[in-house]
């Protein structure tokens, strides 16, 4: 029997094939997806980010499953699913799990709770004072343990946790609505993450993956400024009248959201009146179906893709 013995590959066209796979990982080529223990390149010029480790000399792998991201020579590994990495200046919506001294735990859908101080919340009727001991006595009245709130990040503590305040009057207590969970990383960054859709529904798009969907403030309907409502209107429990017609219209932004949520496609305004949309020829119970999330979301996405 001939034995024929394979030369191995030659160091320049891994260096090459290596190179181009660097190519693709651009803002303007696909995303290059690798899944953990998988080689991302053995090119000496690139350093190692967050999610890579080093096996062997110049041989860079992935210790997570998701996208390969590029700046200039660092390579770094976006995981698919993870918990949220707060930004200051982020908006995000979230849920109070406890209430302390001075202060509101909030889940943020991050490593730990965030924390809202009570001297970074507006007083009823708008009032510029200092907070004292009434004020404390009487915080589950701005905010008691489930409500969901909406609020910026403010700031970092040393041991990691954020800082949010509620200052200015589009940050409140939300009502009205609905609570949808997506993936973090699937929520884009736009130049406001407060949208009114045509369909008469608002749509809070918290970078931390919690997205609210509700019908608009009653108080904000007649056509006042947020500045003219009174503060304890956006701080009230009792939701506004909400016709059958709404309560559909809610049920189908929410129901579309979560439709891209499930083909893992990126959120924003204009991809959810796309999808919006596509599903008005369906139920809003036929938007659960696998075939009709298929249905929507491709043309949402063909819609996306038109110049």
């Amino acid at each position: 029997m001939e034995l024929r013995i394979l030369s191995p590959v030659p160091p320049v066209a891994i260096k090459k094939r290596d190179q181009k796979r660097m190519d693709i990982d651009g803002e303007e080529g696909p995303v290059h997806l690798v899944n953990p223990g998988e080689t991302i390149t053995t090119d000496q010029q690139f350093m190692r980010g967050h999610g890579t480790y080093a096996d062997g000399e110049n041989v860079v792998v992935s210790s997570v499953a998701g996208a390969v991201e590029r700046v200039n020579k660092l390579l770094s590994v976006r995981p698919l699913k993870t918990r949220y990495t707060p930004e200051i200046g982020d908006i995000v919506v979230g849920r109070v799990t406890e209430v302390v001294m001075k202060r509101w735990k909030i889940d943020v859908n991050g490593r730990q709770d965030a924390v809202l101080l009570l001297s970074s919340v507006n007083l009823p009727g708008g009032v510029q004072r200092r907070k004292n001991e009434s004020d404390e006595l009487h915080m589950r009245q701005f905010f008691a343990e489930g409500d969901v709130v909406v609020a910026e990040v403010q700031s970092f503590y040393a041991d990691g946790a954020m800082g949010l305040h509620t200052r200015g009057f589009k940050f409140c207590k939300l009502r009205n609505g609905s609570f949808v969970n997506v993936p973090p990383v699937l929520v884009q960054r736009c130049k406001s993450q407060f949208h009114t859709l045509p369909c008469g529904v608002d749509v809070i798009l918290g970078l931390n993956g919690y997205i609210w969907v509700n019908k608009k403030l009653q108080a904000l309907v007649g056509g006042n400024s947020t500045d003219e409502v009174d503060a304890t209107v956006l701080y009230s429990n009792e939701n506004d009248e909400i016709t059958p017609e709404e309560r559909e219209n809610i049920a189908r932004v929410c129901n579309c959201i979560t439709a891209l949520a499930k083909r893992y496609m990126h959120i924003n305004d204009t991809v959810i009146i796309y999808t919006y949309e596509a599903s008005l020829s369906y139920s809003v119970k036929e938007l659960l179906k696998v075939e009709v999330i298929d249905t929507i979301t491709s043309e949402a996405s063909d819609r996306m893709r038109m110049p």
